[in-house]
């Protein structure tokens, strides 16, 4: 779950289009040969933002899709009406995801086999999407009471009420529905290689925190930066502590990770995968780094007696939550006490009745 962070300043951010956003089925060009798209998410968050590239492989014109959507009827009509619509009767040549989760990486199978295109990721994306888009991996989430998985993950936190964990427990297939399967085959990229679109050169960011290992792609000749989820305009994205590494540090990855974007241009144009295309992304750094250096203080003041993630959850959202939004709610709340733990100034215990609770050292 992305949170609200305040609004910049006019004079921090800048949003070229205004309020011009692309209809379903229907594109916006952004950049020459970068085409903004807009898909629905049902969800609070209710839309992802994905791009169609221009490009040329092996002398034969066509797009490469940056992100997919999830995996559903609707999203799928929206496609349709885009290749009918937008391509100006060229194929798709390439399917590029910025990472794994299902908004991004959902429809890569559909698209890749209806177009014979290869999927291009980063190589912990794609093997993390191919275990949880498969039973086995979908169960990691825990379908059962001591079977692992989130509700034993978050109750270990604090989270007791039966109802809350039964939901979590029901949703073992959540991933697999929007992200049925993905290509058993994928080209790898990596962190600083430069992929030539177009013959433009787009050379690729990794961030960590958000996602294992996540694209954004940067080309300075049209000075336009494809941030994924990694740099958004209103929101801050979702750092979560998940059961199979629960003694991670999300924050302080996505946090050094925010500083790998500091020595691109300042009139960088971003392209979030939520919210409008954006100008002033140092400005925007600045905000999200101050928003968790006071989530991380509040988190530390609300440690002074012992505290659960559960107890830390409203301290940092001052709203009703629904399930969906809880449990980014709790990962979230791990992730700040872990960075503190991590940095000495929290300890933690397993206490008798198997719950874990934070104290200021």
């Amino acid at each position: 779950m992305n949170k609200k962070t305040p609004l910049p300043s006019e004079s921090a951010i800048h949003y070229p289009l205004g309020d011009v956003l692309p209809e379903l089925g229907s594109s916006i060009e952004v950049a020459p040969g970068v085409r903004w798209l807009r898909m629905k998410l049902p969800f609070a968050l209710d839309h992802i933002n994905l791009w169609l590239l221009r490009d040329e492989i092996d002398g034969v014109a066509g797009w490469t899709i940056v992100d997919c959507g999830i995996a559903n009827d609707e999203t799928r009509d929206s496609w349709e009406k885009i290749f009918a619509t937008q391509l100006e009767g060229l194929p798709v040549l390439r399917v590029l995801v910025t990472h794994m989760h299902p908004d991004h990486v959902g429809l890569s199978q559909w698209l890749c086999e209806k177009w014979k295109a290869p999927l291009w990721i980063s190589m912990t994306d794609f093997l993390t999407a191919q275990w949880l888009s498969h039973k086995e991996g979908g169960a990691a989430i825990g379908a059962r009471a001591g079977g692992g998985g989130s509700a034993d993950h978050f109750q270990k936190h604090g989270l007791s009420t039966p109802e809350d964990l039964e939901k979590i427990r029901g949703r073992s297939n959540y991933y697999s529905n929007m992200v049925p399967g993905v290509p058993r085959q994928y080209r790898r990229i990596m962190n600083g290689e430069t992929i030539l679109i177009g013959g433009r050169a787009w050379q690729v960011i990794m961030g960590y925190g958000h996602a294992p290992e996540h694209a954004s792609l940067f080309c300075k000749e049209l000075g336009v930066l494809i941030s994924g989820d990694m740099l958004l305009p209103r929101i801050s994205t979702n750092v979560s502590v998940f059961d199979a590494d629960p003694d991670a540090d999300p924050l302080g990855l996505y946090l050094a990770s925010l500083d790998e974007y500091l020595p691109l241009p300042d009139e960088t144009l971003v392209l979030p995968s939520h919210g409008k295309p954006f100008t002033g992304m140092k400005p925007r750094i600045g905000q999200l780094k101050q928003h968790h250096d006071e989530r991380l203080a509040e988190t530390l003041g609300a440690c002074e007696k012992p505290a659960t993630a559960r107890e830390i959850v409203p301290v940092l959202f001052k709203r009703e939550l629904d399930i969906h939004q809880l449990t980014f709610a709790m990962g979230e709340a791990i992730a700040h006490l872990n960075y503190l733990l991590r940095r000495g100034k929290l300890h933690r215990q397993l206490c008798d009745d198997g719950v874990l609770r934070f104290s200021v050292v």
